[in-house]
């Protein structure tokens, strides 16, 4: 679904919007929903972020125990690390 909205921007604004949309082969319509809908993104992946950070969860740390557990199960496997194609 598509809604119509009324917005004002700043010349210069509008024209680097203007720039980049051109640049990538869009309308500056979609370049804009784009951009809005990657800033809202970063907005709640940062909250998510700073949440995992106040209750004290090392995500980095358990993706890399998660990483390591995984070569050695692939060591005794395939006698080796698993390698992409």
């Amino acid at each position: 679904m598509t809604a119509k909205v009324t917005l004002s921007f700043s010349d210069e604004t509008i024209e680097e919007a203007r720039r980049f949309a051109k640049r990538e082969g869009m309308s500056l319509s979609a370049w804009v929903d784009a951009a809005a809908r990657e800033k809202a993104l970063r907005e709640v992946f940062a909250g998510h972020a700073a949440a995992v950070g106040r209750a004290g969860l090392d995500i980095e740390a358990a993706a890399l125990a998660d990483e390591q557990e995984s070569e050695m199960v692939d060591a005794v496997l395939f006698g080796g690390p698993k390698r992409a194609a």
